[in-house]
């Protein structure tokens, strides 16, 4: 395949790992790159690494990298003569496709038609039922009234999955099991499809028991070419976010191979299809031979380097000659197996809530393919997606890919944000994945996840870097540094050693550590601003907090308060991030696990509970900013009343 095209520069429409992944191509193909950024990213990876950035707004998405009219006036500024919309934020967007064309400007994916079609849910399930390709049962809820909603999915049956009909990426998907769990459902949905798409119009579908997902990679050319690359399996997923891919799919039938590549071509070649394009099906777990249509990204996926990787193709050069009007000219085949992991910054062990900071270390494994957001002094921020990185490892054979992956995580070093890393190796080493035994709600079976102690390892090497520095020592920290250096005395007694550390954990744990235990080298250690130790063992992080002999006291102090008291009347936020909702009015009595206060943090919702029954005050409103562990409600009993 010849890499040259007729257009010199291209403006890369995204940021972090999708733009770095787009612009080491361009850099290839020696093409000059045009980064955009946001003020939240001014300093990010791919700002730097293209060869110009253009600044396009504010931090939050609908102000920068959502909006249209900035991203137009940045390639008319720089000269983009095309614009690469990456994956995520406007590369399904039909305004952009338009505005693009509108100003001479090669855009970088399929035709309005297809985006059109193929960027509503609904309106794609009807076009591509005409060609043949089956569906599943459900229906398109826009324009109904509650009443007509609850009439309909009672005709097609519970459970049901709600979902936006714009978008992807499983943002804003709900799981709906009875009629009485359909109204909140459907607000939260709405919400979210609002929020991160711009558009709050849903659809409902049959929710089948044990779905596997796979998808299909086309391209089409605009000569009338549809080809089909191969499938892979997304099945392993967290509510509806994919967690582990591979290519080909685990050890599905050939005849349903068959099948799925002939229905993902014939929804291609429906629209006409020109470009990288995914077409996403549903396969029953217990009766593989039902195939069901899901939708079609009409863009490159987050998961495509496993079907590069088997396939050897350069997925986003690909792009650039079919957008250049060239034809195909590639025999797809496949060779190996590949599977790809994505780490996001969150935290499992409380519910995989997001985590933000900087990073204070970032240490990728040599010997696999990974492609990351983030760097050593990064910032992750609650602005966008918790993906920081993807780490993909290839090898003949799918039992040598999994090792190889687990291996390659158990060598990735980020310190700083809390990470889903352990938990990677936990599932890929599960008797189940490794079997090829899938289906999507497999990742809950595990669920919920426990912190882990910390190793006798990570303990010493939390306590030798805190006893390196002056906060870690009882003495007075306006003391100098020849004064910190000596161990203690007392006029008339023999020298003191200095006392030995307590290390506490974050799940109020208080581990004695031994000034005799010594650190290995396998342990990777980091203190944040805060005075906290974050140490990381085989890919597992944790963030540990050296305390004194007065941080004791004010820890007994603290621990004599709470006692006394009742359950604490603040319900707080879990994490940073933006309040999207209020559920109950002030005065209202309440129950304990009621939902008070609805905080959406990098494109998630997560409702914020009563901590136990009565009345409730609310102390935020809706579009307030909050900090993690904010009081955002106070609940009081009749006693605390009186």
């Amino acid at each position: 395949m010849s890499p040259s095209v007729s257009f010199s520069s291209v403006l890369v429409a995204n940021r972090g790992e999708i733009a770095r992944r787009v612009i080491r191509t361009l850099r290839n193909l020696g093409i000059r790159s045009i980064a955009v950024y946001s003020d939240a990213d001014a300093d990010a990876p791919h700002v730097r690494e293209a060869d110009a950035a253009v600044r396009i707004g504010p931090a939050p998405a609908p102000e920068s990298y959502l909006d249209i009219d900035a991203v137009i006036a940045a390639a008319r500024a720089s000269g983009a003569e095309a614009v690469h919309p990456g994956y995520g934020f406007l590369s399904e967007s039909v305004g952009l496709a338009e505005a693009c064309a509108e100003s001479g400007i090669v855009f970088i994916g399929p035709s309005v038609e297809a985006l059109q079609v193929m960027g509503d849910k609904a309106r794609a399930r009807e076009h591509v039922s005409r060609s043949g390709v089956p569906v599943v049962p459900g229906f398109d809820a826009r324009g109904l009234s509650e009443a007509e909603i609850l009439e309909e999915a009672a005709a097609v049956g519970f459970p049901l999955l709600v979902k936006p009909s714009a978008g992807g990426g499983g943002k804003g998907m709900e799981v709906v099991t009875d009629a009485a769990g359909l109204p909140g459902a459907l607000a939260s949905a709405r919400r979210v499809a609002a929020s991160a798409f711009g558009d709050d119009a849903l659809i409902l579908e049959r929710l089948i028991r044990r779905p596997r997902h796979i998808e299909v990679q086309v391209f089409g050319d605009a000569q009338g070419t549809v080809v089909a690359l191969g499938e892979r399996e997304c099945t392993l997923q967290r509510r509806h976010q994919k967690v582990i891919e591979e290519a080909p799919s685990a050890g599905i039938p050939t005849g349903t191979r068959d099948r799925l590549l002939a229905a993902a071509l014939r929804a291609a070649e429906s629209v006409a299809y020109v470009g990288a394009g995914t077409v996403e099906f549903l396969v029953d777990a217990d009766a593989p031979d039902d195939v069901f249509f899901i939708e079609m990204n009409t863009r490159l996926q987050v998961e495509h380097p496993v079907t590069e990787e088997v396939t050897g193709l350069d997925l986003v050069a690909l792009q650039l000659r079919v957008a250049d009007g060239q034809p195909l000219d590639i025999a797809p085949r496949t060779t190996g197996h590949a599977v790809e992991a994505r780490v996001y910054a969150e935290s499992p062990e409380r519910g995989f809530l997001p985590s933000t900071g900087r990073v204070l270390l970032f240490e990728a494994p040599e010997g696999v393919r990974v492609d990351a957001a983030v760097e050593t002094g990064s910032i992750v921020s609650g602005f966008y997606d918790p993906m920081i990185a993807k780490v993909i490892a290839w090898a003949e054979d799918r039992e040598t890919a999994l090792q190889r992956l687990d291996d390659a995580l158990a060598r990735t070093v980020v310190l700083g944000v809390e990470t889903n890393i352990a938990f990677l190796r936990r599932l890929l080493q599960d008797r189940r994945v490794v079997g090829g035994d899938l289906d999507t709600g497999l990742i809950e079976t595990l669920l919920p996840i426990d912190r882990a102690a910390p190793s006798t390892a990570q303990l010493a090497a939390a306590a030798e870097l805190a006893r390196a520095r002056p906060e870690a020592s009882t003495r007075r920290e306006s003391a100098g540094p020849l004064w910190q250096a000596l161990p203690g005395w007392r006029l008339g007694a023999a020298p003191q050693e200095p006392e030995p550390l307590v290390v506490l954990t974050d799940d109020e744990v208080l581990l004695p550590v031994s000034p005799s235990d010594a650190a290995v080298a396998s342990v990777r250690a980091a203190r944040d601003a805060e005075g906290a130790v974050w140490v990381c063992e085989e890919g597992r992080t944790l963030r540990l907090r050296p305390l004194d002999r007065r941080g004791r006291m004010r820890r007994r102090l603290a621990a004599a308060e709470r006692e006394a008291k009742a359950t604490e009347p603040e319900a707080r936020a879990p994490m940073p991030g933006g309040v999207v909702a209020i559920h109950v009015t002030d005065g209202t009595a309440v129950d304990a696990g009621t939902p008070l206060v609805s905080i959406e943090a990098m494109k998630m919702e997560h409702p914020v509970l009563a901590p136990h029954d009565g009345v409730v005050r609310i102390l935020v409103a809706v579009g307030d900013q909050v900090r993690r562990d904010q009081p955002v409600a106070r609940v009081t009993t009749t006693e605390e009343d009186r």
